[in-house]
């Protein structure tokens, strides 16, 4: 559920602290936790690491961005893929046709044409 228009966006205060620390053209990355806090149009033109539980990940904030949560640039989940006797088998179909492309494009390569 969306937040209630009566309350306005969640911005984090002391990220907006920070954000009125740096100028606009400095390349210097803001540290932040606060995934929660939503994308003010005031944030536009700033890097901000967003920290997914292991490491910052940096996101360049764009003006499509505004009104999503930070959270929602660094995942914080890794997939890793769907295992399985049939992904498996999947994966090794996949893997013979790519050979056998490549195997395509060699051999005429290698017959001259008189």
């Amino acid at each position: 559920m969306s937040r209630s228009l009566k309350k306005g966006p969640y911005i984090d205060p002391r990220l907006l602290e920070k954000i009125g620390k740096v100028r606009k053209g400095d390349k210097v990355i803001i540290k932040t936790w606060a995934r929660a806090s939503s994308i003010a149009p005031e944030m536009i033109g700033f890097t901000f690491g967003v920290h997914n539980g292991k490491e910052h990940i940096p996101v360049y904030i764009t003006e499509d961005m505004v009104g999503h949560k930070l959270g929602e640039f660094a995942s914080s989940t890794k997939f890793q893929r769907h295992g399985g006797r049939m992904q498996k088998e999947i994966e090794a179909g996949a893997e013979q046709k790519e050979v056998a492309k490549t195997e395509a494009v060699i051999k005429p390569a290698d017959n001259p044409v008189k």
